[in-house]
């Protein structure tokens, strides 16, 4: 007997100490397959880029995991408690791995079960088993992994602590919404921060971890109800709450609002998807939508209203004027026209007007159905509204509104002011065209809009559609002669000029109104946009130094040196026509244009900052008697600053007496100049103050005449005129600064003499060294005062107008041999 009972042990020892064994290798090769824990020591979670205006208004988000991260320092213990209840009581207690807890959790489910209760009452693993698995280890259900899990759990136990377990468990977490995180889940399903959560809502986050889909808040509002409420009463038992308080918070409704993603700046699109693509060209895809970066940029909201609202209301009008082209679609109505119409998508981007089907037509107004608001779970409302589109509102239009739509027709309305449910009709319109406002100090864009509707076409006109600038290039043109010899008072013929291109044939430039006006000043010649004597200008001082010009002032990377492109025929950008004024309006210092004016890392250190101006005393710990800082300009000198001052005041001229006369409305020193090209296909004007640099482009996508009367002055000055004027008020108007050294004098506007006493004539300013002439010298003839401008046109008649006059006074005939494009309209 005790041999048998001696047999038996030593068999059960055998298989005992075999069991141990055999476990010890099993262990040892699921152990040997164990990912490397310790890289959690250096873990970064892919984190949400943020991108703000100038004001800290949120702008866009960048995320593939849209996550905020968020200190375990900075989480409030209101929240903290509510996870450790849902999740893992005793998470400050045990060592990884909660054997209570899985005993807890296996005993609740199958009760659960028992009552026909299938949803999930608790899991079994800790919180550092779940940091474990979402962190180093896939999600199969098989024993290899779970026994993995565990290992795993107490190894990172022993190697990190308790808040630094919970920090990296609270922000790796997938919570639904796209939300990982706590932090991003407060904004996403409430739109707060964690220290604005209430109990209740603190309780539905910690309740998601187990499947945020199965706590849908609006598919499955009642079970996502039901597990809240579960976890607010772990919190009661666990000390964490009151009865009382767990009563109050069982009663408040979910009140779950999705935070609206994108930008909450109207029409900022254009502007924030040029800022994406810089990021991502600066830092790569995997920095911009994980980096974590914090991008302050340059773009001011109140600005940006007014530039789309202006661009907006000046494309509506041109557009009105071409009529009606039709519905945006036509349906047959079912029993429910709401959602029939529902379904066809509105311009996200234009607030202002919205989708209507219309239900009856009768003589001169009609019946319409208003598309169906969706509700915060993104379904149609069950919500009817109807009104009437009346003809009489319809200003636009001369039809009645029966010849206009059928029933069924689906239009964009807009409400009439002050007639309840009076709604007039609008239209898309077909031409498009950009603004950019600029600080001529700085380069800073502060507003952009790259076409009407970024939800219609994402193509950003201000940046990446290339058009002939046509007579708005005519500055840098002048501002080389200006440069080199010539003054605002030199005098140049303005006569038929023919020029023999590469092939053959001649180019006989025009101007807009195809007359020829004879000796010309500079100044007059800008400012009623001379094409004749711009291209003699750009011969006699030479076009590889205009296209020197151009590339100094970036219009132009490598313009072709040829006479047609002084007229504007090359093609450039808003963005850099206008970086290129407020080069001129920054007394010559060059512009380069910028978004972005400062960009930070997940840790708050600055990556990036535009200003490369050097700050003397600006770092000074304290201040002990010094004087105050000096910001050195290091950008280089482009432009002489007394060019660019006389260059200004010509511009000026352009609104005073010139092509941009609507500018005038302003009542404050404007310079600018207005462009329009071949055939009416693009016009400009882009202009500035000292204060703010803009430009207008207007045109069709694919380049057609837009008609005889669509100038940069009839058309773009305008839309400037309208921005600038909210722009600007309030602020009072500030001269242009006239730099030390110049000299003024009345010039006679004529002959470009000095203006007798008695006369009417401009002051214009001088360099040192280059004041005004009291006689014009034409090809070595002088001509005293008025009789100069007579003699100009008799040697323009008897040399067939082949004359161009010299800042020395001596002529010269063209080089018909010389290459050109085309010729442009000018004006």
């Amino acid at each position: 007997m005790f041999r048998l009972l001696g047999w038996l042990f030593g068999f059960g020892m055998f298989v005992a100490l075999g069991g141990v064994a055999a476990a010890a290798v099993y262990l040892a090769t699921v152990s040997a397959q164990l990912p490397d824990y310790t890289v959690l020591k250096d873990y970064q979670p892919p984190v949400t880029t943020r991108v703000h205006a100038a004001d800290g208004t949120l702008l866009a988000e960048y995320a593939r995991e849209r996550r905020l991260f968020q200190p375990i320092e900075t989480v409030p213990p209101l929240l903290v408690h509510a996870f450790l209840s849902a999740e893992d009581k005793d998470f400050y207690s045990h060592n990884g791995i909660a054997i209570d807890g899985i005993v807890r959790a296996l005993r609740d489910n199958l009760l659960a079960r028992m009552d026909g209760n299938s949803s999930i009452q608790g899991g079994g693993s800790s919180i550092t088993q779940q940091v474990a698995k979402n962190f180093l280890l896939t999600s199969e259900q098989t024993w290899d992994r779970k026994i993995q899990e565990a290992i795993l759990a107490i190894r990172i136990e022993s190697t990190f602590t308790k808040d630094k377990i919970l920090e990296l468990y609270l922000n790796e977490i997938f919570l639904g919404l796209n939300s990982y995180g706590v932090a991003a889940a407060a904004l996403n399903y409430f739109d707060k921060a964690l220290y604005q959560l209430t109990l209740p809502e603190a309780a539905y986050i910690a309740a998601l971890p187990k499947g945020p889909n199965n706590y849908h808040p609006f598919r499955r509002p009642q079970a996502a109800i039901e597990r809240r409420n579960w976890v607010i009463d772990r919190m009661v038992e666990n000390g964490y709450a009151t009865p009382e308080e767990a009563a109050a918070a069982k009663e408040a409704p979910l009140n779950v609002i999705p935070r609206a993603s994108g930008s909450q700046v109207y029409a900022a699109e254009y502007f924030t998807e040029d800022v994406r693509r810089e990021l991502a060209k600066l830092y790569g895809e995997d920095q911009l939508y994980g980096g974590g970066l914090s991008v302050r940029t340059t773009l001011e909201p109140r600005l940006q209203e007014y530039a789309r609202r202006a661009l907006m209301d000046g494309l509506i009008e041109y557009d009105h004027t071409r009529g009606f082209r039709g519905p945006v679609a036509s349906i047959e109505l079912g029993e429910d026209w709401g959602l029939d119409v529902a379904k066809i998508k509105p311009l996200s981007d234009v607030p202002e007007w919205q989708l209507a089907v219309v239900l009856a037509v009768s003589g001169n107004e009609a019946r319409i159905g208003l598309r169906p608001e969706n509700d915060v779970d993104g379904a149609s409302s069950p919500a009817r509204v109807e009104g009437t589109l009346s003809g009489p509102e319809i200003r636009w239009l001369s039809k009645p509104v029966q010849e206009l739509v059928k029933v069924g027709d689906v239009v964009y309305v807009s409400p009439v002011a002050g007639k309840d449910g009076i709604f007039t009709l609008e239209q898309v319109p077909e031409v498009e065209g950009s603004l950019v406002a600029m600080d001529p100090r700085t380069g800073r864009v502060l507003a952009m809009v790259g076409g009407f509707s970024f939800a219609e076409s994402e193509f950003n006109r201000a940046t990446q559609a290339l058009r002939q600038p046509g007579s708005s290039f005519k500055p840098i043109v002048y501002a080389a002669a200006l440069d080199n010899g010539y003054t605002p008072a030199s005098v140049v013929l303005d006569a038929p000029v023919e020029i023999r291109n590469g092939d053959g044939s001649i180019w006989r430039p025009e101007n807009y109104a195809q007359e020829f006006y004879g000796p010309q000043t500079l100044r007059r010649g800008i400012e009623r946009s001379r094409n004749v004597m711009t291209v003699r200008l750009a011969r006699d001082i030479g076009m590889p130094l205009i296209a020197e010009y151009a590339r100094m002032f970036g219009i132009y990377d490598d313009m072709q040196p040829v006479l047609a492109m002084s007229l504007g025929a090359g093609e450039t950008t808003n963005m850099r026509m206008t970086s290129a004024y407020a080069t001129i309006a920054n007394g010559g210092r060059k512009i380069v244009p910028t978004l972005i004016d400062r960009i930070q890392d997940r840790y708050g250190n600055t990556v990036y900052r535009h200003d490369e101006r050097i700050c003397e005393g600006c770092a000074a710990a304290d201040w002990h008697g010094q004087g105050e800082p000096r910001i050195l300009d290091n950008r280089p000198q482009v432009l002489d600053p007394m060019t660019a001052y006389q260059i200004t005041s010509m511009l000026e001229g352009v609104v005073q007496r010139g092509t941009g006369t609507a500018a005038r409305a302003l009542n404050r020193p404007v310079a600018g100049k207005t462009g329009t090209t071949n055939d009416y296909k693009d016009a400009w004007f882009v202009g500035f103050t000292p204060e703010l640099a803009v430009g207008i482009y207007v045109g069709y996508d694919q380049p057609r005449s837009m008609g005889s009367s669509s100038t940069g002055g009839g058309m773009s000055v305008p839309i400037f005129t309208n921005f600038m004027a909210k722009a600007m008020a309030g602020k009072p108007p500030t001269p242009f600064n006239t730099p030390a050294g110049m000299t003024t004098a009345w010039i006679n506007p004529s002959s470009g003499v000095q203006a007798f006493e008695g006369e009417s004539g401009i002051q214009e300013a001088f360099k040192p060294g280059t004041g005004p002439n009291l006689m014009t010298s034409v090809i070595g003839v002088d001509v005293q005062g008025y009789d100069a401008a007579q003699r100009q046109m008799q040697m323009q008649q008897q040399y067939g107008g082949a004359v161009v006059t010299q800042p020395s006074g001596n002529g010269q005939f063209l080089d018909p041999s010389l290459d050109a494009a085309q010729s442009l309209s000018g004006n």
